[in-house]
């Protein structure tokens, strides 16, 4: 089914795993793809309740693959056809995304972990906005999320130097939700993602739709979107078990519905 990257669900989590390891997992059109793919797969079904994005061996994602470059195509053309529609099926998945990023995370790499809700590191990864070394601006929503994530300075520095950003430096600028010793990897991973898919997911999505909504409305509109996403949430059997889980005084066994 996937031949550029693995996909399993285990414990309700989607393990979406880049999986070209020999070329430091860099995206080709393929890639592009096949990722559009899977997130849509983990959007639509019943049993997904999180999302992990990680790469196989030691990098996360290096970024395009250089040599798989059409040249009858213009770089913009490569945008909107491959990394556009990918980037806009992540931001449109109302379950929660974890980027996992064991390795170097650059360029449209780089892109891809800002895009997912929380960003979960290991101390040897690190983060390069490599675009401005080879003259070129950040894309695949790079600047969109990074400038929301650290703020207008800070994406200006980490643009314009293209230096690198190390495990420790990206946790103190707020870029890395997590940073994990490589012996606990694994166990972390796990114990996070499994508190995440353990959430009510449908008020996880509705709080991602509406913070989103902050960034275009007024007060006044928001609040009568507000009211609206509140109605939503109050009809779902996870606020019925949350509320008797309250009133009982016991943990609340969400179900995602």
């Amino acid at each position: 089914m996937y031949e550029t990257i693995t996909y399993r669900v285990e414990n309700g989590v989607a393990w979406l795993t880049l999986n070209r390891p020999d070329k430091l997992n860099a995206f080709t059109s393929q890639m592009n793809g096949e990722i559009k793919k899977a997130i849509k797969a983990s959007a639509e079904s019943d049993v997904v309740r999180a999302i992990i994005i990680t790469g196989e061996g030691r990098a996360f994602c290096s970024g395009q693959d250089l040599s798989e470059v059409d040249e009858s195509k213009h770089l913009g053309q490569v945008l909107r056809e491959d990394y556009g529609p990918m980037m806009q099926q992540i931001s449109r998945c109302e379950k929660p995304i974890i980027a996992a990023v064991n390795g170097v995370a650059a360029g449209a790499g780089f892109s891809l972990a800002l895009a997912c809700d929380f960003r979960l590191i290991s101390e040897n990864a690190s983060f390069i906005n490599a675009f401005v070394n080879i003259g070129l601006i950040p894309d695949s929503g790079n600047l969109y999320y990074l400038t929301r994530i650290v703020g207008h300075a800070k994406a200006l520095e980490l643009s314009l130097l293209g230096e690198k950003v190390t495990a420790s430096e990206a946790k103190a600028i707020g870029l890395a939700t997590k940073v994990i010793g490589v012996d606990e990897w694994n166990e972390q991973l796990r114990a996070f993602a499994g508190n995440i898919a353990a959430k009510p997911t449908k008020a996880i999505g509705l709080i991602k739709r509406y913070l989103e909504a902050t960034y275009h409305l007024s007060l006044d509109e928001y609040l009568t979107e507000e009211a609206e996403g509140q109605r939503i949430a109050g009809l779902t059997q996870d606020f019925a078990e949350g509320v008797a889980a309250f009133t009982e005084k016991r943990k609340a066994q969400f179900i995602g519905k």
